[in-house]
């Protein structure tokens, strides 16, 4: 099924939304410094789920100001429903960077989320010491362009073991990744370093969150390892984690079967799902 593209203006903003599907909604909010297509091996769920994927601010397609942080992003998300006339609540699903905007969608906005889904991500702010990285990355970006970012990243996105290595869309998979971040402006980079850097610990509001929620982490993830989804769902009361093997930081680029497969399956636990 090919994806429909709109252009959504939400306050002061112009998002690049990529819909399919119909039925229940599922927001799917994509990595740093990725865009929607983060999400193609996900296109099947439109047989059963309507797939909602924005551009987040400054990425993709989308126009206008630049991301100023995770909570007006997530602010952008339950903007973004009202625009698209999605009446009830909504499946909302996020990686790395689309997990801290998911979870403040959940501790915003709790009555547009009907179900949680975090994935390679984690609950607590950054150390002292991984904010100033990344204010010294942004300076990078800024005097020698995008490719340092690429050359930084996509050898910690992807996961290493000789299984992952040999999978046979793994040179596509390089290629897609590089080739997303050469198109983010620098701006746009910069500017989501800072909002990155300057999240707030979730870690108690993550308590309050009655939705039901499904933890996902690749097994071989080096930026926010399985621990610290482990440390998610000993906190947040409705959680269960999935563990998946020879997956990076990207499972749902890495193993998009299984993802998919699980996705569905919680749901139909979760009662939201049928057939």
């Amino acid at each position: 099924m090919v994806p429909d593209i709109h252009h959504v203006p939400i306050r002061g903003s112009s998002l690049a939304v990529h819909t399919a599907g119909a039925g229940l909604p599922l927001v799917l909010l994509h990595a740093f410094p990725l865009d929607h297509g983060l999400w193609t091996g996900q296109e099947p769920l439109a047989d059963v789920l309507r797939l909602i994927a924005p551009d987040l601010r400054g990425f993709g397609g989308s126009q206008g100001p630049v991301m100023e942080s995770i909570a007006e992003a997530a602010d952008d998300v339950a903007a973004l429903l009202d625009a698209l006339h999605v009446a009830g609540p909504a499946i909302v699903c996020g990686v790395s960077m689309g997990g801290y905007v998911a979870q403040h969608v959940a501790a915003r906005h709790p009555d547009r989320v009907a179900a949680l889904v975090l994935v390679d991500t984690k609950l607590e702010a950054d150390t002292p010491e991984a904010r100033a990285a990344r204010v010294d990355l942004a300076g990078k970006v800024g005097r020698i362009g995008q490719a340092i970012l690429a050359d930084a990243m996509i050898p910690r996105l992807l996961a290493t073991s000789p299984e992952a290595r040999a999978a046979a869309d793994r040179a596509g998979i390089e290629t897609l990744l590089r080739d997303t971040i050469l198109a983010q402006p620098v701006v746009s980079i910069q500017a989501a370093l800072a909002a990155l850097g300057d999240r707030p610990d979730m870690t108690e509001a993550m308590r309050h969150v009655r939705a039901p929620t499904l933890l996902v982490v690749g097994a071989e993830d080096a930026i926010t390892p399985p621990e610290c989804l482990r440390r998610a769902e000993a906190i947040m009361p409705h959680a269960r984690l999935l563990e998946v093997p020879a997956a990076g930081h990207l499972v749902p680029l890495e193993r998009p079967g299984l993802f998919n497969a699980a996705l569905v399956e919680f749901l139909r636990g979760a009662g939201l799902h049928r057939g």
